[in-house]
């Protein structure tokens, strides 16, 4: 694949749901981390000539997974994210401040389980390149911090050990392939 320059203008990249993922991971107990992966991911960005302007993202919770279906049916109920009411996460950007030739801070509203909330999060952006169809490719990979509490979370219990059962600050990372043409 050769590395290419964007065309003038603004095109829109669609999110290549086979080829992206968002990862998550959370303290159990205090001593233990839960990791996990969400669903499937689609969405768009748009590019001015080279510089990011617009990010949105919907991802689909129903397919949350840590690897124990009991603790799945756990996060996809009404204590956690509530999937039959809200079956996806939504991403819209707000502002968008280029740090350098590939970095940027995309801030926007995150809504999870019916409660939106703003959220800065920094991304690298990968040089587009033309694939072996034809097609143009680019992506994006980045991670970042929430509390669950804002989004309404607020399941927990205090142990014996003064540890919560279930931190409040969620850990994320992505990895993100974009396609336009």
């Amino acid at each position: 694949m050769s590395t290419i320059t964007p065309e003038s203008g603004t095109p829109t990249w669609n999110i290549d749901s086979s080829h992206s993922s968002i990862h998550f991971s959370i303290k159990h107990m205090g001593v233990f981390t839960v990791r996990g992966s969400l669903g499937t991911l689609t969405g768009t960005a748009e590019t001015n000539d080279t510089t990011l302007s617009n990010v949105s993202l919907s991802i689909d919770v129903t397919g949350i997974s840590t690897g124990n279906d009991q603790r799945d049916g756990h996060l996809k109920s009404a204590d956690f994210l509530n999937v039959e009411a809200n079956p996806t996460i939504e991403f819209k950007s707000t502002a968008i401040d280029k740090k350098g030739d590939l970095e940027y801070s995309i801030t926007g509203d995150l809504t999870i389980a019916g409660t939106t909330a703003p959220i800065t999060v920094d991304v690298e952006v990968v040089p587009p390149v033309k694939d072996p169809w034809g097609a143009t490719r680019s992506g994006a990979t980045g991670s970042g911090m929430l509390r669950r509490s804002t989004y309404g979370m607020t399941y927990n219990s205090v142990l014996e050990s003064g540890h919560v059962l279930i931190a409040d600050e969620v850990k994320f990372t992505f990895d993100i392939q974009a396609v336009t043409g």
